[in-house]
């Protein structure tokens, strides 16, 4: 067996918040989405340059608050490009660690934690 790639799941509770923020704000793109009636909760999938993201209102598939780690490079255009929208509700800062990385860390509408690192070169 060869594991190939993971897919995180995160709980949201309200479709327009998650869409602002994960569309409009961090720049991924909706791929698909499924619901199986009207009145339903819906999961989709969204993606960015090869990381995939599914987004549940499902009851059970994830615990609110829960945290990934997606390696990027050139974490600083990243990071300007975030700081031009003036999203209201975030404005993270590029952070050096002691574990030589730099990390850009989000916290979405329902308290799910992004950290966007990429290795320190000196």
């Amino acid at each position: 067996m060869h594991c190939r790639m993971i897919t995180p799941i995160f709980r949201i509770f309200d479709i327009e918040k998650a869409h602002a923020f994960y569309l409009d704000y961090l720049g991924f793109q909706l791929d698909w989405q499924h619901q199986f009636a009207e009145n339903t909760p819906l999961y989709f999938q969204i993606s960015k340059d090869g990381t995939v993201l599914h987004l549940s209102e499902h009851h059970g598939d994830a615990s609110p608050g829960s945290a990934i780690r997606i390696n990027t490079d050139d974490l600083s255009s990243y990071h300007a490009e975030l700081s031009e929208k003036e999203y209201r509700f975030a404005n993270p800062s590029i952070e050096k660690t002691p574990w030589n990385t730099i990390e850009l860390r989000v916290t979405d509408p329902f308290s799910n934690r992004i950290i966007f690192y990429e290795d320190y070169k000196e």
